[in-house]
C-alpha cells in the first residue's frame, strides 16, 4: 500500500512561516492576529477572527485584528480572486493550532500535568486538581519566533464553536455610526492635499506648462513636476483644487491615441494582433451524426470599477524612507512597483493598509498611492492626501476588460450536443503592481523617464485564468476545444476587475445551453441536471430551484431564468435563479440563489457576500458600460455611466449549502456569471428574444428583435 503523502504547509505559511508574524499575546489578555489579507468590505476580518479564536479557544472579543503592513505582516501577496479564506484561512487555522499545542506543552511543564490532560477555555488552561495557568502567564516563556511545522492538527469541524456561526462583523460599527475606519476621513495634523494633473485625450503627454496663475492661489504649498507628471500640493482641498483648476488651463498636451468604436467592439477585439492560446480540448470518438452547428457571438463592454468613493491615498516622504497609507489590496505588491519607481531600496517603504471604498479588483487605489508619494517628495517631510475625482476615477483607472465570445455547437438530429467550440477575444484581465519588471502605475508612464503601459496578461490557468476563466465547460460534453485570443495591444486600460473573464464566459454558455434546451422542448434545469456529474453541482441547482418554486407559472410580462457556474471551476459553486418584469425596461425583481463554499465559516458573512455580487452582476447586466468616443472616456459622471440605485435593487433570497467536512473556499465572486446568465434567460422567457450584448438596454432588445423578425 503506498503511503499517504506527507503533511504540507498551507500555501500563505509555506511563504511565511514564523509563527509570531501571524500570532502574539499582548498586554490585559488580548491576542493580536495579523494576516496579510485585507478589509475591502468583503467582512474577511471577521472571518479569520472567527478561525483564530477557535483555534486558540479565546473569545472572539479577546482578538485584535492588525491591518496589513509591509513593516510587520506576512506577505500574502494580492487580496483578489476569492482566496483569502483559502489562503489566509487556512494558514491562521494551522498556526493558531500549533501555537496552542506549544503553549499546552508549556502548561504542562509548569504544572506538571499531561498536555493531554489540559483544556483551554478562554486562553484559561486549566487541569485536575485545579491547576491553571494563562496564554498570557506563559507568553513570556513561549516563544513564537519559529516557523510552522506541517504535523499541527486543527480542530475537527465539530469541535469549532466559532465557525460556521453568524457572528457581529467587525468593521461594521464604526462605519455605521460614522467613525473614520476609511482613509478618505483621515484628519491628520498638519496634513496637505495634493490633486494631479492628467488630460482628458486618451494617451496625451504634457507638453508645457504655465505655472505662474496657480503659484498666485493662497494655500498653495509645491508644484511637483517630473516630466509629464505634474501635481500641486496646498494647506486645504478647496486650495489643491483652485491651483490645479488653474493649471489645467495654461496646460499643453500632446496628441492622444485613437479609441476603438465602442458600437463595434467585437470588431475591433476580433482584428487585433493576439497572443493565441488553446486551453483546454477534449476529444471522443463520433458516435452521433452532425446535423447542425448554432453559431452564437456573445460580448461585454468594458465596465468601470465605479466605487462610491474615489481612491484615495496619503504619503509621507522624510529623507530616504517613505511611508504610504492605502486601500489598496496588495501592500507588499505596491511596494515593489513604488521601489522601481523611485530607486530606491523597498527595505525604505512602508506601505500600511487602510480600508476604502471596496472595489474588488484594480481600481486606481495603487495609482493614487504613487501620486500622493511624488507630490510628498515635494512637501518637505509632511504627510499629503491625494484623492481623485470621479472624473479622474473614471477615466484613468484600469477598467474591466471588454469581451468578444464565440460559441459554436455540433448537435445531431435530436438537438444533442456532439461537439463545442468557445473561441474569446479580449484584453488581458490582469495588470496589477508587482509582478513584473516593469511597474504598472499610471503615474510612472507619465515621468520624466517613464515606463511603457503595461500590457495586460492573463493569469494562469492553473490559477484560474483571465479572460479564460471559466470558459471550460463544467458539463459533461463529448468534445470541445476552448481557445483564448489575448490582445497585445492596450488603447484602453485594463486590469482585473471582480470575476475577471468568467462574468463574459458563463453568461454564454449558459445563454447557449438554455437555447439548446429549448430546441429540444427541454425544461432548462433538467438539461443542466442531465450533463452534470458533480453531485455539488447538481445541489446547487436543485437548492435554487426548490427554494424559487421553480418553474412558477408565467405572467404576462415577467420572465424567469437560471444560471449555474463553479467559480473557476474549483471553487465555490453558484446556481441562481431570477425572475424578472419586462415592460418599458427590464427590472429584476428577484433573484434566488444557491451557495456551496464547503465549510461556511461566517454564514451571514457568506450571505452577504453573494448578496452584493447578485446586486452588482444585476447593475452589470442592465447599466454598466464604459462609454467613449475617438479621442476621450465620455462616460466620466454618474449621469453617463449609471449604477443600479436603491429602488432598482432586486429582493435576493440566499441558501447555503452547509458543508463542514470540506475545506473552504471564498464566495465573493461566485455570483456574477450565474446572476448575469439567469437574467439574459428571463430576459428570453419574458420577451422571446434573445439578446447576446451586454448590458441589456432597451436599445439592445429593440435590435435583437429586429434581427429575429
Amino acid at each position: 500500500m503506498t503511503p499517504p503523502p506527507a503533511p504540507k504547509l498551507p500555501i500563505s505559511l509555506t511563504a511565511n512561516p514564523r509563527l509570531s508574524s501571524w500570532v502574539r499575546f499582548t498586554g490585559e489578555g488580548r491576542v493580536a492576529i495579523s494576516p496579510g489579507k485585507v478589509e475591502i468590505g468583503q467582512g474577511i476580518v471577521t472571518a479569520l477572527a472567527q478561525i483564530a479564536a477557535d483555534e486558540l479557544e479565546v473569545d472572539m472579543s479577546r482578538i485584535e485584528m492588525i491591518r496589513a503592513s509591509t513593516a510587520t505582516s506576512p506577505n500574502e501577496g494580492v487580496t483578489s480572486g476569492s482566496l483569502s479564506i483559502q489562503q489566509s484561512g487556512r494558514a491562521l487555522r494551522h498556526v493558531c493550532a500549533e501555537v496552542r499545542q506549544r503553549f499546552l506543552v508549556a502548561a504542562s511543564e509548569r504544572l506538571g500535568v499531561d498536555a493531554a490532560r489540559l483544556e483551554v477555555n478562554d486562553g484559561m488552561i486549566s487541569g485536575p486538581g485545579n491547576v491553571r495557568t494563562s496564554y498570557w502567564e506563559l507568553a513570556g516563556d513561549v516563544s513564537l519566533d519559529h516557523d510552522a511545522t506541517a504535523g499541527a492538527i486543527a480542530k475537527s469541524a465539530v469541535k469549532r464553536a466559532v465557525a460556521g456561526h453568524s457572528v457581529e462583523r467587525i468593521d461594521i460599527p464604526d462605519k455605521v455610526f460614522a467613525r473614520p475606519r476609511f482613509i478618505h476621513d483621515a484628519a491628520l495634523p498638519g496634513l496637505l492635499h495634493g490633486r494631479v494633473l492628467r488630460p482628458d485625450i486618451s494617451g496625451a503627454r504634457l507638453v508645457a506648462l504655465d505655472e505662474d496663475a496657480a503659484r498666485a492661489i493662497p494655500g498653495l504649498v509645491a508644484i511637483a513636476r517630473d516630466g509629464g507628471f505634474a501635481g500641486v500640493v496646498s494647506d486645504s482641498e478647496a486650495a489643491a483644487e483652485a491651483a490645479l483648476n488653474a493649471l489645467r488651463k495654461r496646460a499643453t498636451w500632446s496628441g492622444g491615441e485613437p479609441l476603438p468604436d465602442e458600437d463595434d467592439l467585437a470588431g475591433f477585439l476580433r482584428c487585433q494582433p493576439a497572443q493565441t492560446t488553446i486551453i483546454d480540448t477534449r476529444t471522443t470518438a463520433a458516435t452521433r451524426q452532425h446535423a447542425r452547428t448554432l453559431r452564437r457571438q456573445y460580448t461585454r463592454p468594458y465596465i468601470a470599477h465605479a466605487s462610491i468613493a474615489p481612491s484615495c491615498a496619503i504619503a509621507q516622504w522624510d529623507g530616504d524612507r517613505i511611508h504610504v497609507w492605502t486601500h489598496s489590496q496588495g501592500v507588499y505588491l505596491l511596494r515593489t512597483d513604488l521601489a522601481i519607481v523611485l530607486k530606491l531600496p523597498a527595505e525604505n517603504i512602508v506601505v500600511e493598509h487602510v480600508e476604502g471604498a471596496g472595489c474588488y479588483g484594480h481600481n486606481a487605489a495603487d495609482d493614487v498611492a504613487l501620486d500622493a508619494v511624488l507630490l510628498a517628495k515635494a512637501a518637505s517631510g509632511r504627510q499629503v492626501r491625494v484623492q481623485w475625482s470621479r472624473h479622474d476615477e473614471m477615466s484613468h483607472a484600469p477598467f474591466g476588460a471588454a469581451m468578444a465570445i464565440e460559441i459554436e455547437a455540433d448537435l445531431d438530429e435530436d438537438n444533442e450536443i456532439i461537439g463545442w467550440r468557445h473561441a474569446i477575444w479580449s484584453n488581458g484581465h490582469a495588470a496589477r503592481p508587482g509582478r513584473a519588471a516593469q511597474p504598472a502605475l499610471l503615474g510612472a508612464t507619465e515621468i520624466a523617464n517613464p515606463y511603457p503601459r503595461m500590457i495586460s496578461t492573463n493569469p494562469p490557468a492553473a490559477n484560474g485564468g483571465g479572460g479564460d476563466r471559466n470558459s471550460v465547460p463544467l458539463y459533461d460534453l463529448p468534445a470541445w476545444t476552448i481557445t483564448s485570443h489575448r490582445l497585445l495591444t492596450m488603447p484602453v486600460r485594463t486590469s482585473a476587475l471582480r470575476t475577471l473573464g468568467a462574468q463574459g464566459n458563463v453568461f454564454a454558455i449558459e445563454s447557449l445551453l438554455d437555447e439548446i434546451a429549448a430546441l429540444r422542448g427541454e425544461d432548462p434545469i433538467a438539461f443542466r441536471l442531465r450533463h452534470l456529474r458533480d453531485e455539488r453541482a447538481k445541489d446547487v441547482i436543485r437548492a435554487a430551484a426548490r427554494r424559487a418554486a421553480w418553474k412558477p407559472q408565467r405572467r404576462s410580462g415577467t420572465g424567469h431564468g437560471v444560471g449555474f457556474a463553479r467559480y473557476k471551476n474549483t471553487g465555490a459553486y453558484c446556481a441562481a435563479i431570477a425572475e424578472i418584469e419586462g415592460t418599458d425596461e427590464i427590472r429584476v425583481k428577484r433573484l434566488t440563489l444557491a451557495i456551496d463554499v464547503g465549510e461556511t465559516i461566517n454564514p451571514d458573512g457568506v450571505v452577504n457576500q453573494i448578496e452584493g455580487g447578485a446586486i452588482q452582476a444585476t447593475s452589470w447586466v442592465l447599466k454598466e458600460r464604459v462609454r467613449f468616443d475617438g479621442t476621450r472616456i465620455t462616460s466620466t459622471s454618474w449621469t453617463d455611466y449609471p449604477i443600479l440605485t436603491f429602488t432598482e435593487v432586486p429582493a435576493v433570497d440566499v441558501e447555503i449549502i452547509q458543508r463542514p467536512e470540506v475545506e473552504p473556499v471564498g464566495a465573493g465572486e461566485a455570483a456574477h456569471g450565474p446572476v448575469t446568465a439567469a437574467i439574459a434567460n428571463a430576459v428570453h422567457d419574458c420577451l422571446g428574444v434573445r439578446v447576446r450584448d451586454l448590458p441589456i438596454t432597451r436599445d439592445r432588445i429593440i435590435a435583437a428583435m429586429e434581427l429575429a423578425s
